[in-house]
């Protein structure tokens, strides 16, 4: 497959390639960029490469064994370098595979569109990102109004890179904000359902409960890869986020803002602690690694909306790539325990005349 060939070739993500690997055998070409590349040894002593490809939604494991022509050239190949792969895509013994492979770097131009990502994706995270702010602009607390909107002054530009986790859900660059829009959509709804419950501070809370993984599971600004750092192994998204929020607390109490609030009831350091609280306590347990258990009603209701969110968007990418073993089947995925099946659609009546 000569690169001029390779070049006509339809481009499609790794998601994409997933879904059409098996119905329609052809050759595709990927943009991606190459996470990392571990040199490793078959159980015979063969070397072999394990490069994983990412993109702005997906990662794939591509196994290059020293037979492969290209073996020579591919030991060439950088971490976070951006390359096109071209080939026939089948499902071999170690996944999907490339076959009469073609690989080139891309160029300035065309690493700068991969890194926009997927256009339905990249528009899909615009308009979350739009009610996010949308949903904050509507808080009448003017304390949590003000906090939320110097959080999202300062670090918004990170928080658009960030993943809401390295696997499980949401683990792309912009996770974070897909899971928090859609988890402000769902808090505002059952605050509806519930009037009881402060929606100002269900807001509040859904931007802030996972606010330490801008430093936890942050993508590097030029690529896909989420680099590990010390601080963030050694106290975990929780504690940041607890940090964080004291500090841009402080900030905005020193503003010339806050001399208006001394006499606003709950008082400000209540409002503060009740924050805090469902930052603490969002995980629900102690073994799912919170501080300390949900004792408020937002804070039970904040755990619940995180935990829908994550379980559904789960579901989501498991109908979407996951293996079907059988008619409506689907093979368990990490970390679920048992095989799930497809949902029930909704009736199709004929549209009412009357």
């Amino acid at each position: 497959m000569e690169d001029a060939l390779a070049d006509d070739l339809d481009l499609i993500t790794i998601t994409q390639l997933r879904q059409v690997a098996n119905q329609s055998p052809q050759p595709y070409r990927l943009h991606v960029q190459v996470e990392s590349r571990l040199e490793k040894t078959t159980s015979t002593g063969s070397p072999f490469f394990e490069i994983k490809l990412v993109d702005a939604a997906d990662s794939l494991l591509w196994r290059v064994f020293d037979n492969n022509p290209q073996f020579h050239e591919l030991s060439k190949l950088g971490r976070n370098a951006f390359i096109q792969i071209a080939g026939q895509w089948v499902d071999g013994k170690y996944g999907l595979e490339p076959r009469q492979v073609q690989f080139r770097a891309l160029s300035e131009d065309e690493a700068g569109t991969l890194l926009l990502g997927d256009p339905d994706l990249a528009a899909r995270q615009q308009a979350d990102y739009a009610d996010i702010v949308a949903f904050v602009g509507s808080i009448r607390d003017p304390r949590l109004l003000k906090l939320c909107s110097v959080f999202l002054e300062r670090h918004g530009e990170r928080f658009r890179r960030t993943g809401a986790a390295r696997r499980n859900h949401h683990a792309r660059r912009g996770g974070l904000v897909e899971h928090v829009a859609q988890m402000m959509r769902c808090a505002v709804a059952v605050a509806g359902v519930y009037p009881n419950l402060n929606r100002d501070l269900m807001i509040a809370g859904v931007l802030f409960h996972d606010c330490g993984k801008l430093w936890e599971n942050v993508y590097a600004e030029s690529g896909f890869t989420m680099p590990y750092n010390l601080t963030a192994e050694m106290l975990g998204h929780i504690p940041l986020g607890l940090e964080l929020v004291n500090k841009l607390w402080r900030d905005v109490m020193d503003a010339a803002d806050a001399a208006q609030w001394t006499t606003l009831e709950p008082a400000s350091e209540t409002v503060r602690l009740h924050l805090l609280h469902l930052i603490a306590a969002h995980h629900g347990t102690h073994e799912f690694g919170s501080p300390v258990l949900p004792k408020t009603p937002e804070a039970v209701a904040l755990h619940h909306v995180d935990n829908i969110d994550a379980k559904l968007e789960m579901f989501r990418r498991a109908y979407e790539t996951g293996k079907e073993l059988g008619a409506g089947i689907i093979e368990k995925f990490v970390p679920w325990p048992v095989n799930i099946v497809a949902p029930l659609p909704a009736v199709n009546l004929p549209a009412r005349t009357d």
